[in-house]
């Protein structure tokens, strides 16, 4: 398990995921399986809370292993995001790396009302 040099990187590649969060259960947001190759930089994590009436409660968890293995640690711990609203969670100023064989993930208070969105360099 190892992260490339990024000083020596050969492509830095923008991408962006949705993630719909339909259970109360742990969902993966993004993971770097070992062996990669590549480790991400967080550029911005934000959840949005798209039931127009209730607030429901976020945790986003930093894995030690890739697909939500190993310990997790919290990022932020049942933050409350309000109806029709969103939680910016990471920004440029708070990015964080994602090196090989570790992973992030939600977990939602309320069953289909939150949606995470991340924005990532691909790094290799």
């Amino acid at each position: 398990m190892s992260a490339p040099n990024i000083v020596n990187v050969t492509s830095i590649i923008g991408k962006s995921a949705v993630v719909d969060l339909t259970s109360t259960s742990a969902t993966s947001v993004l993971s770097n399986a070992a062996s990669s190759g590549k480790v991400f930089k967080i550029e911005s994590l934000i959840v949005a809370n798209v039931d127009g009436t209730n607030a429901a409660d976020i945790t986003i968890n930093y894995y030690s292993a890739a697909a939500l293995g190993g310990t997790a640690t919290e990022i932020v711990s049942t933050v409350s995001v309000p109806a029709d609203a969103s939680l910016v969670v990471i920004d440029r100023n708070t990015s964080i790396y994602l090196e090989e064989d570790r992973s992030i993930g939600a977990t939602a208070g309320s069953a289909n009302d939150l949606k995470v969105i991340i924005s990532y360099e691909d790094i290799s």
